[in-house]
């Protein structure tokens, strides 16, 4: 059974240690004490977890067939006189995204805005961190 301490899944959500301590000690994430005493997170229970994070509504959400959705802000711009490149931190991912210049300012991005990256794919690679 895969677990997790306190440090992993905060690493893996892109929030602080006492964050996830909150959620622990408010009921809403589940744990249990390992042989050092020490709290952990079983794997499926943090999957539960996120899986019901991914389902709250955002504000103005519109319906999409694109399920990859990261909510992020705006940390770069590069402009030129057609196509710009906007850069989305969105907790530890790092999301590029080549547009129009025109696209840029219609939604009126800018470095410091909140944006959502909305990506859909044909092909996904998923690798397993350590594995061969």
């Amino acid at each position: 059974m895969t677990t997790f301490r306190i440090g992993e899944v905060a690493e893996l959500l892109g929030v602080s240690a006492d964050t996830v301590r909150r959620w622990i000690d408010g009921g809403r994430l589940p744990a249990e004490r390992d042989e050092h005493a020490h709290r952990v997170v079983r794997g499926v229970d943090l999957a539960r977890f996120v899986r019901s994070l991914a389902r709250q509504p955002e504000a103005e959400h519109k319906l999409s067939s694109a399920r990859n959705r990261f909510r992020g802000i705006v940390t770069e711009i590069t402009k030129d006189a057609v196509m710009a490149q906007v850069e989305i931190q969105a907790g530890p991912f790092r999301v590029v995204s080549l547009m129009s210049r025109e696209a840029v300012d219609a939604l009126g991005l800018e470095v410091g805005s909140v944006a959502v990256a909305t990506v859909k794919s044909t092909n996904v690679v998923v690798e397993v961190p350590g594995g061969e």
